[in-house]
């Protein structure tokens, strides 16, 4: 009895939820955001964009930021992100909001 089980990726469509949020609560941000929510998917950093951007930045960040998970195509798009403004571990943490450690972490793993 040989099974193979297949493993799928389970994420959320960002893309459905995000367009949904635009036509039910901010119609007129529309324009804003058709670049971002013409993209087949989305990225973990266009969530991120997309999230500042429709809410910005408020107070209830800090505690929803444990909750954030990356893939690798993220964390190397960071780390890209780091070598070409040519930014400490530090600034990128800042930007990013995150632990300077956690890059330094992906630092060691990734490069």
């Amino acid at each position: 009895m040989d099974k193979q089980i297949q493993k799928k990726e389970l994420k959320p469509d960002y893309k459905r939820i995000y367009n949904d949020l635009i036509d039910r609560k901010y119609p007129e941000k529309r324009g804003e955001f058709k670049s971002l929510l013409e993209k087949d998917a989305l990225s973990v950093l266009d969530v991120i964009k997309l999230n500042q951007k429709i809410f910005g930045k408020a107070s209830h960040v800090i505690l929803n930021q444990r909750h954030r998970s990356y893939d690798k195509k993220a964390v190397l798009q960071i780390l890209d992100y780091q070598k070409k403004n040519k930014l400490n571990n530090n600034q990128v943490a800042l930007e990013f909001k995150m632990s300077r450690n956690t890059i330094a972490k992906w630092k060691k793993i990734f490069l």
